[in-house]
């Protein structure tokens, strides 16, 4: 198995990295192991100030670290140094908030006292993709590291120096070592850890089928998972919309991250009235997006992270235009085996052509005519995949009725769909399970412990 850093926009081959052991791998779990018990018994001030330092130096090194994704995954350093802002963001929230997050919960039974406990687990391992390579894997690691966890990352074989950056963070900014390791293993790896009694669980972003694979091994071992995965997220424009915005920010959407981003907008339903005109409008937008070298500060999109996958999406494409699909804008490869892909408009998408039923991981819009409301719904809930969902419309009480029928993690009104610390993120169907930021997610990866004491046993410790 290769794991090396690879530039997508010039093709070279930056760095590349021996794969560890297994036994080297073991002896980092058991050192991982033998660190939980002191990381748990550390206070929630202490580790707020870990994560607060972490975040200090996160905005310090936001320009090396926007330039190392642009250079391993192709993001442009713009976006780069977002994502990077957003990471020092999401520490700080669970610094200031996780203790609230997991005060003792007082629930009223027949005993003196009563509560819920939320206490660690342990080792938990992540295995993160690499298109958005910090906040992927920060999201994990704050609110774990704040609730007294310790973290192994697997990563994404392609971004091993944006891994080794993060774990270098962590440990400047006073994680003990053992507290948060980068792992440079394959995914065979990752099952024979999940196998060990010293891991407590596993959370996973990633495709459907590697999410199976993890949740199949976990549930033999009977370990907590959390899966974020695919998504094919509807973005309804109804016929009383504001057509201007709507469009305009379907653009942003479908070329977050180059198109690559689970909760990307991907299927657009629009309403027969408006579609004609929306689809110009769409076209518009996406042709005065600019592409270029990541580390340009012009450019607004960059290449595929790797060749192969511009390869797929072509042929995702290709297989449902000879099934019946319409191309409204030309872009794609230049050539087979190239990683540039400009965006693209499908129109007359059909149920059983790949664009229909898959997700289209890059700069691809699907365009789907709704007949009402009503067949806007029936279109959006016709997918296997539930992340997040968009709606557009005028009548935001429409809108809010609309939303809390749609089968998706997610809903935003009139707005762009992101992730951020206030709200969970997860998904359903084959979406995935579990939550992930909020503080549901911090209450992910603890053990939920019920606590009864007995009214004499109370009462005599009051006296006391």
């Amino acid at each position: 198995m290769k794991i090396e850093s690879f530039n997508p926009h010039t093709g070279r081959v930056l760095r590349r990295y021996t794969p560890f052991t297994w036994a080297k791998t073991q002896r980092l779990l058991g050192q991982a192991h033998r660190a939980a018990p002191a990381w748990a018994a550390t206070t929630f001030a202490h580790r707020a100030g870990v994560l607060r330092r972490a975040a200090a130096l996160l905005r310090e090194r936001q320009e090396a670290l926007a330039r190392l994704m642009a250079l391993e995954m192709g993001k442009p350093v713009s976006d780069g140094r977002a994502e990077v802002l957003k990471c020092a963001a999401c520490c700080e929230y669970y610094a200031e908030h996780a203790e609230a997050f997991l005060a003792d919960e007082l629930v009223k039974t027949d005993a003196g006292r009563s509560f819920i406990s939320y206490q660690p687990l342990g080792v938990v391992l992540a295995v993160m993709p690499w298109n958005f390579p910090f906040w992927q894997v920060v999201r994990f690691a704050a609110p774990a590291l704040m609730a007294g966890n310790v973290g192994l990352l697997k990563h994404a074989s392609n971004v091993p120096q944006c891994a080794l950056a993060l774990e270098k963070i962590f440990h400047d900014a006073g994680l003990p070592p053992a507290g948060f390791r980068t792992l440079l293993v394959g995914p065979d790896q990752v099952e024979q850890l999940i196998a060990d009694d010293r891991l407590m669980a596993v959370t996973l972003t990633g495709s459907e089928g590697a999410g199976a694979a993890v949740a199949a091994a976990a549930g033999q071992h009977i370990k907590k998972t959390v899966l974020e995965l695919g998504g094919s997220d509807p973005f309804i424009v109804l016929a009383d919309a504001d057509l201007a915005l709507a469009a305009q920010t379907a653009a942003q959407s479908r070329m977050i991250n180059s198109g690559q981003s689970c909760i990307a907008a991907k299927r657009f339903i629009v309403d027969k009235k408006i579609c004609k005109e929306f689809v110009a409008r769409l076209k518009t937008h996406l042709l005065a997006l600019r592409p270029g070298n990541p580390l340009d500060e012009a450019t607004q999109y960059g290449p595929l992270a790797r060749p192969d996958l511009a390869d797929e999406l072509t042929r995702q494409v290709e297989e449902s235009v000879a099934r019946g699909a319409k191309i409204e804008l030309h872009g794609g490869q230049a050539k087979p085996g190239t990683a540039l892909f400009r965006p693209m408009i499908l129109t007359h998408v059909k149920p059983g052509q790949r664009a229909y039923a898959e997700e289209l991981f890059g700069p691809v819009a699907v365009v789907l005519e709704a007949k009402n409301t009503e067949d806007a719904l029936r279109l959006a809930n016709d997918s296997r995949f539930g992340l997040g969902a968009a709606v557009w419309t005028r009548d935001v009480a429409q809108g809010e009725a609309l939303a809390r029928r749609i089968e998706s993690g997610a809903v935003f009104v009139n707005g762009l769909v992101k992730s951020m610390p206030e709200l969970p993120f997860g998904g359903v169907k084959k979406s995935g399970y579990g939550r992930e930021l909020s503080y549901l997610g911090i209450r992910e990866f603890v053990n939920q412990k019920s606590i009864w004491v007995g009214k004499e046993v109370a009462a005599q410790a009051k006296t006391e």
